[in-house]
């Protein structure tokens, strides 16, 4: 499959699925989708050599496993060069889930999980505010996810 191939329909339908339930079979999906196993294998492969299905995760639930405080933490750094010093520092904490780079206000955008406000100040003052070329941060919690999604191939592509 070469660099100009564009996704197609059934493409799509398997990305669908896919996000639906990585776990699902070859064989469930084929059916669905009135194809052949061999069919889903290869554009699955494709996609895959293509880059646009980069792996799967598992979908869990930080609550059951105790980390109680979901939060957003802005970052400030001294200089913004040193964006990938600060990465290679904030890679070492697994309270973190996501780094962003971003634009405006904050030079890092983080997604991070807790136990506790207690584990929450932790994180920040112990791990973050260790870190020397950070000059400050901002930490919003929160409360609730009304909207957690993937994007919908079959609507938008």
């Amino acid at each position: 499959m070469g660099e100009n191939y564009k996704i197609d329909k059934i493409d799509r339908q398997i990305i669908s699925y896919l996000q639906a339930d990585s776990r699902q079979s070859f064989k469930s999906i084929a059916e669905d989708i009135s194809v052949s196993i061999g069919t889903v294998r290869i554009r699955f492969n494709k996609l895959v050599d293509m880059g646009i299905i980069k792996g799967s995760k598992l979908d869990l639930d930080y609550e059951k496993l105790g980390y109680d405080i979901f939060a957003f933490i802005g970052i400030n750094l001294h200089n913004a060069g040193d964006y990938k010093k600060v990465i290679k520092e904030i890679e070492k904490i697994p309270e973190i889930l996501e780094a962003h780079y971003t634009t405006g206000k904050y030079n890092i955008f983080l997604i991070v999980v807790a136990k506790s406000t207690k584990g929450l100040k932790n994180l920040l003052i112990d791990k973050l505010q260790g870190i020397k070329e950070i000059q400050s941060t901002e930490t919003l919690v929160s409360l609730d996810t009304p909207l957690s999604r993937s994007l919908d191939v079959l609507r938008l592509l």
